[in-house]
């Protein structure tokens, strides 16, 4: 921010601090949305490493919410979790949700069960990995509109964006090179950049917003969720067959 004079005002935790919070949350960033897509490619691999056929009717479930869970969760929470953010500290949120990512992460690298249960299982931890990327998501671009001076935080968000943006096709290509390895590997591999970026967090980043007390609309967060889930659902089971015939809308 100008001081009085015009000039920029010194940044409260040393010139370096930005660059510091914006290569941090681009790895959060970074690691969130190739999470989001990893899996694409490397479905197939997946449901052949738990012993289960998710084009057989009874199991076209399993796929849905194997592809949704995540990006659902992510979707609903991540304006509740920036209010959060504002109520609690954006810092402590954000590393919260890479602690949580992280250990969703390690949870969905060691399944270890077969058929239905273990797509239930990873259905579940996919939906906890989806609660730590929306932290991270939520929270990240008000760090950065903290850390940087008005002038420059179009590139800092912008570079943000990039990454975002990146994480999308690296997750593709993630996913059909580890997958053919070893399935285990499409979610271990988020695990040391994840174990990193929640120490680094812990330790460099500072909050520097003002926390406003607010409230949360839960109501609404429960409505939007109900209507996007029920949307998608209606569209995919649409196409799916089921029984031998699709079910329409």
């Amino acid at each position: 921010m100008p001081g009085p004079d015009g000039a920029a005002a010194p940044q409260p935790h040393g010139e370096h601090y930005k660059w510091i919070a914006l290569s941090n949350t681009t790895l959060g960033i970074l690691m969130a949305v190739l999470n989001s897509t990893i899996i694409l490619i490397a479905l197939p691999d997946i449901f052949r490493g738990i012993g289960l056929n998710p084009l057989v009717p009874a199991n076209t479930g399993y796929l849905l919410w194997m592809l949704m869970g995540f990006m659902v969760v992510m979707a609903v929470l991540v304006v509740s979790f920036g209010r959060l953010g504002d109520m609690f500290g954006r810092v402590r949120m954000y590393t919260l949700g890479f602690a949580v990512f992280t250990a969703f992460s390690i949870l969905l690298s060691i399944t270890w069960m077969h058929g239905p249960s273990a797509a239930m299982y990873m259905i579940i931890m996919r939906v906890g990995q989806g609660v730590g990327g929306a932290l991270l998501m939520a929270n990240s671009s008000a760090i950065l509109t903290d850390a940087f001076p008005v002038h420059e935080r179009g590139l800092a968000l912008g570079i943000n964006n990039v990454a975002m943006i990146s994480g999308a096709f690296i997750g593709l290509i993630l996913g059909g090179i580890l997958a053919p390895i070893q399935w285990h590997l499409v979610f271990l591999v988020s695990v040391p950049f994840g174990v990193l970026g929640t120490v680094w967090a812990y330790l460099m980043l500072k909050d520097t917003g003002v926390r406003r007390r607010a409230r949360i609309d839960w109501w609404g967060n429960l409505t939007f969720a109900a209507g996007l889930v029920a949307i998608l659902v209606g569209i995919t089971y649409g196409l799916l067959p089921y029984g031998g015939h699709t079910m329409g809308w």
